[in-house]
């Protein structure tokens, strides 16, 4: 209904705005010069100048929210008043910052009344006097420029709704609803205290930072309130923090029974954290049936509005409130400030004279004669006026915890410095149409608010003031804790700060050891749904409730439950599911059967390679060396040897490098073997047609220069597709528990099944081309008959990895690794043997056979 009422106000607004604009229209033909239409009675304090700067502050507040009444004096919102005055005296005095303007004010009382605000925002906007501009055709600065203000987010939404139509620059102290950085529809507002939407998420690393998972949220009936409320829950949701067990909206006025209905909330609650966001006039209702049911055992968490607010430091509040952890304002120091308050008199000014009257009034018990008609709380004796302000203890002159009016400050200098910079604009150099530069005759707000965008300066304090593209400044807020003493009195002190930092993002310090907790055993509370689950069982969410909510159940089998929930994953259960064990790990390893039997075959070929290779260096000069191309048998003999050693490289635990090698050096020594027996094949088939008439000029195509060439070309082919791999898409390392529950199978990974297939189908494409040429050559005269054995060899290598890939595919963990290994020790055991066993067997064992003449008929004495 609130909502409902503001939005017809506003549409009422936008309506009277237009019949004002007419107006206007017609009285430019009707009237020499531009007249209100309307003028609202307000109370304010104003200040003559070149420049006029407006401010809404609450210098009452009124509690009945149906009257439009201003009964209860506010001291600090009258502070809040002076410290934008004391601040636009000190700019005055400032020869370097606005040097030749002297800035004014007006500053209007909102009572604490959206429509008393509302009007005073409007009277700001159109100026008070009757004809204000001597122009006729309505032409000129505005009356302000800008204004500080509103403190209410309700009120500071209905303000900007309408003033942002006309860009005019709006810095707010306190309002902090986040739906207030929405630019589209709040062009023109800026504010110096961070927005409702970091001080819920500061709020959050508080609850993760104690352990509370479990917490109640109160809110006032307001826009600052209904914002917060679905903020926090879907901040909360997403962060993993908490729950909240109820989420209750505090109504306006006085309504007793709704008051109690919400207390019986949380009374029947097992959340003990309370979470509030609401104004002093809420807080002081529902404590007051706090107090009358006696609901203790209760933490606190305060909103930046009511953390700081002496009105709750009662002798009956205390008892509940004691140890309230709340988010305050930024602290600031103002030199100067306490002097100027100090030189405040009911007849300093006669402008001045109803609010300067009302403080003293207040102040001092006394009364002006005659009584303001509206002021109902001033009786005793009479003021004369030089009543000494140093000789009374208020509440008004304690400077020691400026907080709201640090954020005061910082707005009024802020567009102070904004005016500083539009002023110092070189003409042709401006930032304009044409590079013009705005002039105070003929400025228009939104060009000041393009000032104001960029500004950025550092207060006395050492606080850096700028504003970001939602107009936003640098959040900060303090931590502060209500401390009872023991003697009666309240302290309110700071244990920590919460920021965001253009480089490290939002910090929460802490200092717990300092933190006062207003319980019997002086520990931080408890406040879960539901205990932690014992040793042995798990979290079973109960259906319909938070996730905060669960039943503890057995956990299942291999499985426990601790303080960090169920072992991890290179950990079992015990047999009892009481404490975790580490997992045994399986790998293809040196020590076991088969990793010992695989090794000893792996060095036996490799050993074997280089006697053969010894024999063939040894015995070079002979026929049955040179005939058999002495170059590319060492060099088929040397591959072979690296095919033999790296199948080491899949025995042992897996590691990143040698995962990464084995792949790579496995294809590449086969490719260089494979490489090696198709060009011997290519030669054979060359010599045989070199031995036909015409056929000489085809052999200088296979010279040992081409050959070589060639092997190394289709070698590198391999180590490109190797490369390509591994940097796209790198075989790894990784822990397998599909096989086994209780046991971790290490393995490498392939990375790229495309990569890993296109090395296995190049190698077989250089393989079956081998194997048809030799196989096309095998009835060949006898002198080249050693295509036979390539045919052999090359069936054998293509029969075993044809039956590598099923039994691949179907082996389990290590299975697959000793699979591989045996392919790679059968395939090269098959070529050594085939290639180089009949040749080994002549030169070793029938020496007379290994002449020229043998040679040539080699083929009828095998």
């Amino acid at each position: 209904m609130r909502a409902f009422l503001v939005r017809h106000l506003l549409l009422c607004v936008s309506r009277i705005f237009i019949s004002t604009s007419l107006f206007f229209s017609e009285s430019f033909f009707l009237s020499p010069s531009c007249k209100l239409r309307r003028q609202f009675n307000l109370n304010g304090i104003h200040r003559a100048g070149n420049v006029i700067l407006g401010g809404l502050f609450e210098v009452h507040y009124n509690l009945i929210k149906t009257d439009i009444l201003c009964i209860s004096f506010d001291p600090p919102g009258f502070r809040h008043a002076m410290t934008m005055a004391f601040a636009i005296d000190e700019i005055n005095k400032n020869s370097t910052l606005l040097p030749n303007v002297t800035l004014g004010y007006s500053l209007y009382d909102n009572c604490a009344t959206l429509g008393i605000g509302f009007s005073a925002a409007l009277s700001l906007a159109s100026g008070r006097e009757e004809q204000f501009l001597p122009q006729e055709n309505c032409l000129g600065s505005p009356p302000v420029l800008g204004i500080v203000g509103d403190p209410f987010s309700t009120f500071s939404i209905a303000t900007s709704n309408v003033l942002g139509l006309f860009k005019l620059p709006i810095v707010s102290y306190f309002a902090t609803c986040s739906c207030l950085s929405d630019r589209q529809r709040f062009p023109s507002f800026f504010r110096t205290i961070p927005s409702d939407a970091f001080q819920v998420r500061a709020m959050i690393q508080i609850l993760k930072r104690f352990g509370w998972t479990w917490a109640g949220l109160l809110v006032s009936d307001d826009d600052y309130g209904h914002h917060v409320s679905r903020s926090f829950q879907s901040d909360l949701a997403q962060s993993g923090g908490g729950c909240l067990a109820y989420s209750e909206i505090l109504p306006w006025g006085t309504d007793p029974n709704e008051y109690k209905r919400i207390v019986d909330v949380m009374t029947k609650s097992t959340a003990r954290v309370v979470i509030v966001f609401a104004h002093q006039m809420h807080m002081i209702q529902l404590m007051e049936e706090v107090v009358r049911k006696n609901v203790t055992g209760l933490q606190w968490i305060a909103s930046e509005a009511w953390t700081l607010v002496d009105g709750l430091h009662t002798p009956a509040f205390m008892p509940y409130l004691g140890g309230t952890l709340g988010i305050a304002i930024r602290r600031g120091k103002i030199p100067g400030l306490r002097e100027f308050l100090l030189r405040i008199n009911p007849e300093q000014h006669h402008s001045n004279d109803y609010e300067n009257s009302m403080f003293w009034e207040y102040t001092f018990h006394c009364r002006f004669a005659p009584p303001p008609a509206d002021w109902v709380e001033a009786d005793g004796a009479l003021c004369t006026g030089q009543e000494d302000l140093e000789n009374v203890e208020t509440e008004f002159l304690d400077v020691s915890e400026l907080r709201p009016e640090y954020n005061i400050y910082k707005a009024v200098y802020a567009l102070a410095y904004a005016l500083d910079d539009m002023l110092r604009c070189e003409p042709g150099r401006g930032p304009f149409s044409s590079h013009s530069c705005a002039t105070l005759q003929t400025l228009e707000p939104w060009q000041l608010m393009y000032y104001l965008e960029k500004v950025n300066f550092t207060t006395p304090f050492g606080d850096q003031v700028s504003f970001d593209e939602n107009g936003d400044a640098l959040p900060i807020y303090d931590i502060m804790n209500w401390l009872w003493l023991s003697d009666g009195r309240t302290k309110v002190q700071s244990v920590g700060e919460v920021k965001k930092s253009p480089f490290k993002g939002e910090e929460l310090t802490l200092h717990k050891d300092k933190i006062f907790w207003n319980f019997e055993n002086k520990e931080p509370p408890k406040s879960v749904c539901s205990e932690t689950c014992p040793p042995g069982t798990r979290m079973a969410r109960k259906r319909g409730q938070p996730v905060c909510c669960f039943d503890c159940i057995p956990c299942s089998e291999g499985k426990i439950s601790n303080k960090t929930g169920c072992c991890p994953e290179d950990f079992w259960s015990s047999p009892q599911r009481d404490h975790c064990v580490l997992k045994k790990t399986e790998f293809l390893s040196y020590h076991e059967p088969l990793g010992i039997c695989l090794t000893t075959t792996s060095l036996l070929g490799t050993f074997i390679c280089a006697v053969v290779l010894g024999i063939f260096i040894y015995h070079r000069s002979t026929p049955m060396v040179r005939a058999n191309n002495s170059e590319l048998s060492f060099l088929l003999l040397v591959s072979l040897k690296l095919c033999f050693l790296c199948s080491l490289l899949f025995i042992g635990r897996p590691r990143l490098w040698t995962c990464q090698l084995r792949h790579a050096a496995f294809g590449i020594s086969f490719v260089l073997c494979v490489s090696c027996i198709l060009v011997k094949t290519m030669v054979v088939l060359a010599v045989f047609k070199a031995s036909k008439p015409g056929g000489g000029a085809k052999l200088k195509w296979f010279g040992a220069v081409q050959q070589r060439g060639t092997v190394l070309v289709l070698t590198c082919i391999q180590a490109a597709i190797c490369t390509c791999w591994i940097v796209s898409a790198s075989p790894a390392p990784h822990k397998n528990t599909e096989y086994h529950n209780d046991k971790i199978v290490y393995e490498c990974v392939v990375g790229s099944t495309v990569g890993f297939a296109v090395l296995l189908g190049y190698i077989g494409l250089l393989a079956i081309l081998s194997f048809l040429l030799a196989f096309l050559a095998r009835n060949l005269p006898d002198n080249f008959n050693e295509a036979k054995f390539i045919t052999f060899s090359m069936l054998i290598f293509c029969a075993v990895w044809v039956a590598f890939v099923p039994a691949y595919v179907n082996s389990p963990g290590k299975y697959a690794d000793a699979v591989e290994v045996f392919a790679i020790l059968a395939s090269s055991f098959g070529l050594l043997v085939a290639l180089f066993g009949p040749k080994c067997y002549i030169i070793l064992l029938r020496p007379e056979r290994n002449t020229k003449k043998a040679i040539m008929g080699l083929s009828k004495n095998y």
